[in-house]
């Protein structure tokens, strides 16, 4: 019984952690598409895109994570 319990709370941290990677890698990149986030001696057309980068790099590996899970 103990075994299952903390196989679900240590999905559950891993649900945690890959959730604050997402909502963070998306607050960043929206941060670097808007101008809000630079980074000193890069361009901003380059942090933009780079910004749209991430977003895109992000979505994706939240559909396939979704698309893995089903499986």
């Amino acid at each position: 019984m103990k075994r299952s319990n903390s196989g679900a709370l240590s999905a559950l941290v891993n649900l945690a952690v890959w959730l604050t990677g997402v909502l963070v890698s998306l607050a960043v990149g929206f941060g670097m598409i808007d101008k809000v986030l630079g980074v000193r001696w890069i361009p901003i057309s380059v942090t933009v895109f780079a910004g749209w980068v991430v977003v895109v790099l992000t979505l994706v590996s939240v559909i396939l994570a979704i698309i893995d899970r089903a499986q």
